[in-house]
C-alpha cells in the first residue's frame, strides 16, 4: 500500500502529536526512546543520531548526539515539538522499548474491531498521522476500557494512548461515525490488473 501516492489521504506531520501530550509525558517518552537506542537497527539508530546532531543543541557539546542521554533529553524534547522527521523516528524508538505494550494494545484494538496496519509495518514511512477518528472511541473511553480489561497493567494511560495512536496512525482531528471510519484508508486509484 502506498498512501503517499494517494492525493485524497490527508496526513498531519508526526510532531502534531504534541498537541495531545503533556510536557512531562513527552520528556518521559523521550527518555524511554533514548534507552531503546542500543536495541534499534543500525539504520534507525544512525538516523536518530544524524537528526540529533542536526536539530538538537546541547550546551557544552559540539556534537549533540554524543551527549549523555540525561543531558540531551530536554533539548531533544524541544526539537521533537518542531521536527516531524525527528518526532517520527523517536516515536518508533519508543515503540521498540514497549514491544509488550504494542502487542497488548494491538490485541485490544482488534478486539474492538479496529483494522490496523500489521505491527511490522514501518509507520515512519507514512510520514504522518491520518486525521480522522471514530467519535465513539475517544481517548478517555479507550484508556478506561483498556485499564478495565488489563487491571494488572503497569503501563500508564498516557503510554497506552500513545501506543493506540502509533498503531492506528490516527489523531482525533476530524471525528467521524464509526461506520464511516477506516483505520487503513482505502485507495481511490486501484491498481488495474494487466490484461
Amino acid at each position: 500500500m502506498d498512501f503517499m501516492n494517494n492525493q485524497s489521504v490527508e496526513l498531519l506531520p508526526f510532531h502534531a502529536i504534541n498537541q495531545f501530550m503533556r510536557n512531562d509525558f513527552r520528556l518521559s517518552m523521550i527518555r524511554s526512546a533514548l534507552s531503546a537506542m542500543p536495541n534499534l537497527c543500525d539504520d534507525h539508530r544512525s538516523a536518530i543520531e544524524r537528526m540529533t546532531k542536526k536539530y538538537v543543541k546541547v550546551p557544552g557539546f559540539r556534537n549533540s548526539d554524543k551527549a549523555p542521554s540525561a543531558v540531551k533529553a530536554v533539548p531533544l524534547a524541544e526539537a521533537f515539538e518542531k521536527r516531524s522527521d525527528l518526532a517520527g523516528a523517536i516515536l518508533a524508538a519508543w515503540v521498540v522499548s514497549h514491544l509488550e505494550l504494542r502487542q497488548k494494545v494491538y490485541d485490544f484494538l482488534t478486539s474492538r474491531g479496529w483494522e490496523t496496519l500489521p505491527l511490522e509495518t514501518d509507520r515512519v514511512k507514512l510520514g504522518g498521522f491520518f486525521i480522522t477518528w471514530p467519535k465513539d472511541e475517544d481517548f478517555e473511553m479507550l484508556g478506561k476500557t483498556y485499564k478495565e480489561q488489563n487491571p494488572d497493567s503497569a503501563y500508564t494511560t498516557d503510554e497506552v494512548l500513545l501506543m493506540v495512536v502509533w498503531i492506528t496512525m490516527h489523531l482525533p482531528y476530524e471525528m467521524v461515525e464509526k461506520a464511516d471510519f477506516q483505520c487503513v484508508p482505502k485507495m481511490e486509484k486501484e491498481e488495474k490488473p494487466a490484461e
